[in-house]
This record gives C-alpha cells, structure tokens and sequence, in this order.
C-alpha cells in the first residue's frame, strides 16, 4: 500500500498526458474526451487591474472593495495575502476563486494558464476557515468517505486505499489516523490537526491550485508553523498555493514565496516576501526602507508591516496625545512623526511607481502569454448509488457514536412515552371507565 502511496505522489514519466501531471490525474482525467492537451497543466494564476464593486444597499449606492490590483502565482510557490482587518484579502482570494457574494461585481482580467476559466470543483480547491468535520468519525474514515463520494467508480479500492494513505502521509497525520476528530463530549484532534485534515480534503482530487482562508487563525505559534510548513511542502510538489494570512510569526513569516500586502483595498506592496524587508542582493535595498519605513532589528516583520499599514487607530492615538494620558518620547521611527493614513498613501504611492510593479506587470504579462490546460475533473464523479451508499452507511455510523444525538434522544423518548402511559395506567378497557359520565356532571343535574 505505502508503494502505491508513494507512486501517487512522484510525477509521471512515460506515458504522461502532461507535463506536472500526476499518475493520479492521468486516472481522473484519462478518459475526458474531447479533451487536447497544450502545454503544461500546471495552474499559473494571473489578474490584471482587478476591481470588485459591491452594493451597499437597495438605493444603488457601490463602494469599490478592490483597486486595480495586479499580481500573479505560480507552481511551486506560496504567495501569501496579508493586511489588517478590512483591508481586502478575504475579498481578493474570493475574487480569484470566483466565489464572490450576490451583490459584489469583479471588473478587470483574471487568467488561468492564459485563459479565462471558471475556477469549478476539481480545478481549484479552497479551504475555508471554520473546519466543518464530523466528529465522530476518525482522520482516516473522514479522508475514507470522501474518497469515496468523490472518486470514480472504475478506480479500483486498492487505489483509493493507496490514494488515502498517500494523502495522510503527505499532511503528515500518520500519528492520529485512528483518532476520531472530536466534538463536545468527545476527546479527539487538536486544532492544528482539524486544519490539515480541512486541507487534506481538498488535495484529495490533487487540484493544481489551492486557496485557503486564514489557515492558521485560532492556533498557536507551533500548530501555525506545522500547517503553514505543509502548505510550502505542497507548493513544492508543484502545486500554487495562495492563502490570506493573518499576522503570522517570524518562523511563518519565513516560509512565505511571494509576498501580497493590502491597506483598504490597494496594493502597498507585491513581490519577494524577502524582499520587504531586507536587500536580496548588493544592488537593492528593502522596499519598506527605500520607502522610508525600515523594518527595525529584531522585530517580526509581519508586525512592522501592520502596524505601517493599519490606520483604525490613528484617532485613538490622536484622542490620547492630544490628552496628555499618551507620552510621546523622542524617537526615530517615523511612523511616530506621522499618522498611519499618510504612510499608507506614502507606500502607495511608492509602490506604484517602483521596480516592483513595473516587474509584477511584466511578469503578468509573460505568464498570460503562456497557454496551458485548465483541467476540470467536471465534480464529483461517483455514481448516484455509490453516493447513497455511502452517505447512508456515514450516516448511520455517525448516529450510532454521537451520544447526543442518538442515544440521548433514544433516552428522552423511552422517559417521555412511560410519562404518558402512567397516565392511562390501570383505566381498564369499558367504556364507562374511560369516560366522563355525563349524567353526574353538574350541568347534567340541572
């Protein structure tokens, strides 16, 4: 099992439909007719002067949420969208996997392998923040049950035996594999662990590119750098992973590829993650200090960014100076000597007319050129009654766990039916007895 487990994973040679094609696709996607293959398949994700409008009431009165953004991500590469609450990134990977609400509107060009695409089920994966998992069902079963609810049938158990095997290994969930996930009388996984098997859900169809919601949110520093290790891990196996990261670690911070940084719907900086803070070589300098904000030593620099970038404090800080409660010393930092809503502008500016836009523009332009294959493994492709074989059985396996929800209710109706039956207890069966008499009632006697 753990050689075909491995076999998954290592990409195909001879035989291949493509180039950064998996033997696991080749088997998804094999008999798609109709179907020609140019160049790689791999996802290479682009948008160009995006902007996303939405309604704020029945009067017709939009807000821009997003403004022209331009950027990219390529395979094998994490690129991470950061800012401060509000500033967009939530809206922005929505925007990109095409999952926008009723009343926002998407202007602009976003391109999936230098084509326009409806990101569907099996193209693209996304994870979202809250792990929506059956408690009583173990990491294994969990993983199980949607191999099955999603594999074809023609594939063979041994394979979807193998091909869950190969995903536990690959998030690293070897240790809890028979361990139930958990829920309010039931001890099970930690919170880290629900995360990775929220994610290995969603790479069990192998997607070339995964988006994922604040991943790390609600977990502590070594669970957020175990997860975040795992998402650079499948970048590497030639996947593009994007995720809205809300203020990581330094260690988190390190893991980043590409670096997207929001302040009220605008770009303050795209690029390097690296490259923000520090010079990549002798013939550059950090963009936050060419800025004229450097990244003090010491300090984690997801923090830095922030706090340059965050401007829903500035009255608060005002209201205290102007008070005196607030003692402002004499320093250096600059962000002392103006408001955060001057330095946003002041990065805004910057970026748009540094060498890290004009790069990103060109970098767009050259990956849209490049025509690929969007692979859509067309949803699930289990038949009906593979499906309601298996939504039955999980259904009636997780009745018979959950205490709650079956075995106490199972207790309440047994109490309430012997309630009601001491009611009638002893009444006999003549009809006399199991009525009112009507001639010895008071209004009878009258």
């Amino acid at each position: 099992m753990m050689k075909h487990a491995a076999m998954e994973i290592e990409s195909s040679d001879k035989g291949s439909l493509g180039p950064g094609l998996s033997p696991l696709s080749e088997t998804l996607w094999r008999e798609k007719t109709n179907t020609e293959l140019i160049g790689d398949v791999s996802a290479r994700l682009t948008w160009k002067d995006l902007t996303v409008t939405v309604t704020l009431s029945t009067a017709g009165e939009t807000q821009n949420v997003l403004e022209g953004l331009t950027g990219y991500a390529e395979p094998g590469t994490f690129t991470a969208l950061m800012g401060p609450s509000g500033s967009g990134k939530s809206t922005l990977l929505d925007a990109l996997s095409g999952r926008l609400a009723a009343n926002a509107f998407l202007s602009g060009t976003v391109l999936l392998n230098g084509r326009k695409a409806n990101l569907s089920f099996g193209t693209a994966a996304y994870v979202t923040q809250d792990d929506n998992l059956i408690g009583t069902l173990t990491v294994r079963e969990t993983i199980s049950y949607s191999a099955q609810l999603r594999l074809p049938d023609k594939m063979s158990p041994s394979d979807k035996e193998a091909l869950v095997e190969s995903t536990i290994v690959a998030m690293g969930l070897q240790d809890c594999a028979d361990t139930v996930i958990g829920n309010w009388h039931l001890r099970g996984i930690s919170g880290g662990e629900k995360r990775r098997v929220s994610i290995a859900l969603e790479i069990l169809m192998r997607p070339r590119l995964l988006f994922l919601d604040e991943p790390t949110s609600g977990l502590d520093s070594a669970s957020a750098f175990f997860v975040t290790q795992t998402l650079r891990a499948l970048a590497r196996d030639g996947r593009t992973v994007i995720a809205s990261i809300h203020q990581p670690s330094s260690e988190v911070f390190e893991l980043f590829d590409q670096l997207y940084l929001l302040s009220g719907g605008k770009t303050v900086y795209f690029g390097h993650a690296s490259a923000a803070y520090e010079a990549i070589n002798l013939n550059s300098a950090a963009f936050f200090a060419q800025a004229g904000f450097p990244c003090p030593a010491l300090r984690n620099p997801s923090d830095h960014f922030l706090r340059c970038i965050n401007s829903d404090f500035d009255k608060v800080k005002a209201t205290l100076k102007g008070s005196m409660k607030l003692r402002f010393e004499a320093s250096d930092d600059p962000l002392d000597k103006i408001t955060t809503a001057e330095a946003i502008r002041t990065l805004n500016e910057y970026y748009r007319t540094s060498q890290h836009s004009y790069a990103a523009i060109q970098k767009v332009d050259d990956i849209s050129k490049i025509k690929g294959t969007v692979l859509d493994a067309g949803g699930s492709q289990a038949s009906f009654f593979r499906q309601s074989y298996t939504l039955t059985k999980r259904s009636l396996i997780n009745m018979s766990r959950d205490f709650g929800y079956y075995w106490l209710r199972l207790v309440i109706y047994i109490v309430v039916t012997i309630c009601i039956g001491t009611i009638y207890l002893n009444i006999g069966t003549v009809g006399n007895k199991t009525q009112f008499p009507l001639e010895k009632t008071p209004l009878t006697e009258k």
